[in-house]
Formats: structure tokens, C-alpha cells, sequence
């Protein structure tokens, strides 16, 4: 294939793999499209998360990143309840991408405390350099029209790497929580959060319309 040509034919691609570009909208949504902006996104977040550990291990000697106890069950959840909370309602409520911005950068943050201890040595930096992409990626694919697909790939990733973490014996994993209240009560909840997202997501459309 000429050089012209490959270059023309991934023009789209080299446009949202510029970071002057990602706070705004994909210049294609087509599945395989989003999937590779998936990749590039998850990408950057293993690269950050291997120099970044590298790094704190040199700043905090004794530094290692945390493991905490997990549930198949609330991986699962964290998709739809975090990608509505943190970027679907923000941005139907507000409607510009500083506020999703804003709310995503939060969710980011959050990540660093996902430690049973919070004590410097104990923080989970790396998890927090691993979703910083992964925050753009959301944004971006919510803007576009397409969260639905940021809902399931954040399901379907957690429950990847819970698999195989489970499978090798790197985290302690259990199907749900003993508690029968908090399953069901996260169960509710993200169920909760998707039928408000859609709820706002009609209302913006309608406005969109009236307004034409």
C-alpha cells in the first residue's frame, strides 16, 4: 500500500491519537473504531503504570501496590455505576466536556485509595496512572454519543483482569459480598443509575430537537 495512502487511510485515528484532541467528540463511532481507541487508551495506561512503578519504587523504597479483596459482583457493577456517575450524568446535566472533565479527573483521584491502608507505601499510585487514559477514553466516548460501549468495556475489562487475578492467586476473589443487603443494594443502585442516565439522555435529545 503507498505510503499516501496507509497515511490518508488512518488519518481518523492519528487525529484522536493527538492529545490536542481528546476533549472532544471521536471522528468515527463505529465499534472497531471505538475498540482501537480502547486499546491506544489502555495503552498509554500500561506504559504510565510501568514507569510509574518503576519510579515509586526508586521515591518510596518499600512501596508496593496494594491488594485488597474483591468481588466478582462489584467489579461488575463498577462499570455501569461509575461511567454514569462520573461521566453520563455530568455531561447530560451540564453538557460540556469541562464538566465531565472535572468529575472524571474525581473518579480518577478516588482510584489512589483503593487501599485497606493509607499510609504513603500503601497507595495505589499505579492503579491511579493506569486509569488517568482511561478517564479520556470515557469522556470521549460518552461526548460521542456512545456510552452504552464505555459502560460495557469498563464491566467487561474489571471482570478480565479479575479473572486473572482470581486465576493466579494475586488478589483474594469471592463471587459477592457476605452481605445479601450490599449485593443487592449495588445491584439496585447501578440498575438505578442506568435508568436516570437514559432518562436525561431522552430528555437532552428532545430539547436537542425542540431547539432545530
Amino acid at each position: 500500500m503507498p505510503v499516501g495512502v496507509a497515511e490518508e487511510r488512518f488519518a481518523n485515528e492519528r487525529a484522536d491519537f493527538n492529545p490536542r484532541s481528546w476533549l472532544s467528540k471521536y471522528r468515527r463511532t463505529s465499534i472497531s473504531y471505538l475498540v482501537k481507541m480502547l486499546l491506544f487508551y489502555h495503552g498509554v495506561g500500561v506504559g504510565l503504570l510501568l514507569a510509574g512503578t518503576a519510579i515509586l519504587g526508586v521515591l518510596i523504597p518499600d512501596y508496593e501496590e496494594p491488594d485488597v479483596p474483591r468481588s466478582l459482583l462489584m467489579v461488575l457493577v463498577a462499570g455501569p455505576i461509575e461511567e454514569t456517575l462520573f461521566f453520563g450524568i455530568p455531561f447530560y446535566v451540564f453538557g460540556h466536556p469541562y464538566s465531565v472533565l472535572l468529575t472524571g479527573s474525581i473518579w480518577a483521584v478516588l482510584h489512589i485509595f483503593n487501599t485497606p491502608t493509607f499510609e504513603l507505601a500503601s497507595l495505589a499510585f499505579g492503579n491511579w496512572l493506569f486509569v488517568v487514559p482511561s478517564l479520556f477514553f470515557s469522556l470521549r466516548t460518552w461526548i460521542s454519543g456512545k456510552g452504552w460501549f464505555s459502560v460495557l468495556v469498563h464491566s467487561a475489562w474489571n471482570g478480565v483482569f479479575f479473572g486473572a487475578g482470581c486465576a493466579t492467586e494475586e488478589m483474594m476473589c469471592s463471587v459477592a459480598d457476605e452481605s445479601m443487603f450490599l449485593n443487592l443494594g449495588v445491584i439496585a443502585l447501578s440498575a438505578g443509575l442506568l435508568v436516570g442516565t437514559y432518562i436525561l439522555y431522552r430528555v437532552k435529545e428532545k430539547r436537542k430537537r425542540f431547539l432545530v
